[in-house]
């Protein structure tokens, strides 16, 4: 919202590590694609959106999928991280057990967690997690670096 209000387009992936589906039973497009149709385009007056089925196809990488995207400023990608060569910012809310995935990937250029988290083994420069103008700029300014 931050970047959206000050003219940037953005566009996001999001990986998902588990099954979904956007389509629903009893729809017409969901009846296309179990009829065996590869790709059901959807469209109404404020929304389209096409649903590939990949049926035995292996997941698209990431580079497959930025090429779908429509021209923008910046995408924001979550997930991939094994994946992307790109700078990543991590998003760490502690809890439990775990540590931040920067303690041991160099390829994590910032993370962002509650300011009060005690992380004294982190090198990597750490961002507010609430300071949602700070993080915009970091974002940006990787985005520079890296295009």
């Amino acid at each position: 919202r931050h970047l959206t209000a000050q003219g940037f387009r953005i566009s996001t992936v999001k990986h998902a590590h588990h099954s979904f589906d956007i389509d629903h039973e009893g729809r017409d497009s969901f009846r296309h694609r179990k009829a065996g149709a590869t790709e059901v385009a959807v469209i109404s007056r404020h929304l389209w959106a096409i649903i590939h089925e990949l049926r035995e196809e292996e997941e698209p990488p990431l580079s497959a999928i930025l090429a779908k995207l429509a021209p923008c400023d910046l995408v924001i990608v979550e997930g991939y991280k094994r994946e992307a060569a790109l700078p990543r910012l991590e998003v760490f809310r502690g809890g439990g057990d775990r540590k931040p995935l920067a303690l041991h990937d160099a390829g994590i250029v910032a993370v962002a967690c509650p300011p009060d988290l005690p992380l004294p083994s982190l090198q990597t420069p750490r961002l507010d997690l609430d300071a949602t103008a700070a993080i915009a700029d970091f974002l940006l300014e990787a985005a520079a670096e890296h295009p």
